[in-house]
């Protein structure tokens, strides 16, 4: 396949939903071409024309790909909306499989019944954001959530927090005034506030210090604690859980100390 940064692009998200890579190249090059005969196909992407016929084959079979039975045959990509939704399809089923495969696991008994207190590590935006949404969806009295940095007020982040019962507290803070504004109109039923947690702040940090990403404290017992290195700007966490648990005590104490400045009701 001739040098193209989109097209190759293309090919390995392709790859990542499960195509192998000349079914994606194929495909790839059919959304290229109006139609297509085995032979222009392999030269253009390079894959061997025996080839061909089997990654077509699997590509029809999948509704991404139509053929014209003439001589020679002849091939063409189904449009691009038909195509994602399709492949958006297969792989949500995918998911679904084995989310409900997992929860039918036979769990193994763990002879070990103590009911020791721990902290977990992760790392990952998308595992964290996760995370962090269910956490708010499990509080049942109070949500605190500050956050650090504002790419982190995503669309999924304001549409969890748009859906807190309106029985359970909500506050969420910001590092900037500018920021606890965007907060307040994207979460009108929050209560917000300008942190004055100078740690959080970074005041004398430098550019190249980690920075807190959020912080967030749900009940009073379960806390999540991120920072997002700044080359990367990847993030990590620590998580823990339990009223008991050192973490979640060390966190109360900050955030109460950073609530204790007048705050901004949103409602």
């Amino acid at each position: 396949m001739d040098a193209d940064p989109n097209s190759e692009e293309a090919v390995e998200v392709l790859q990542q939903l499960g195509l192998k890579e000349y079914e994606a190249k194929c495909f790839v090059g059919l959304t290229r071409l109006n139609m297509s005969t085995a032979k222009k196909l392999s030269s253009l992407t390079d894959v061997p024309r025996t080839r061909i016929y089997d990654a077509i084959r699997i590509l029809e079979a999948q509704g991404l790909v139509e053929i014209q039975h003439t001589s020679p045959q002849r091939f063409r990509a189904v449009s691009l909306e038909e195509a994602t939704a399709t492949l958006r399809d297969q792989y949500e089923g995918r998911v679904d499989r084995l989310h409900n495969a997992l929860n039918r696991v036979e769990t193994v008994e763990d002879d070990d019944s103590s009911s020791v207190q721990e902290v977990w590590t992760m790392r990952g935006r998308d595992p964290i954001e996760n995370r962090t949404e269910q956490l708010i969806n499990t509080a049942t009295e109070e949500i605190v959530l500050v956050i650090g940095d504002q790419t982190l007020l995503t669309a999924d982040l304001v549409e969890t927090l748009t859906g807190v019962e309106d029985d359970i507290e909500l506050t969420v803070g910001a590092l900037t005034p500018s920021l606890q504004a965007e907060i307040q109109t994207a979460v009108p039923a929050a209560t917000t506030f300008v942190s004055e947690l100078g740690w959080l702040h970074g005041e004398h940090a430098t550019v190249d210090d980690t920075a807190i990403g959020r912080l967030l404290m749900v009940d009073g017992a379960s806390i999540l604690v991120s920072s997002i290195i700044p080359d990367s700007k990847a993030e990590q966490a620590v998580f823990g859980e339990g009223f008991g648990n050192g973490l979640v005590v060390v966190a109360r104490r900050l955030m109460s100390q950073g609530l204790v400045t007048e705050n901004t009701s949103g409602a």
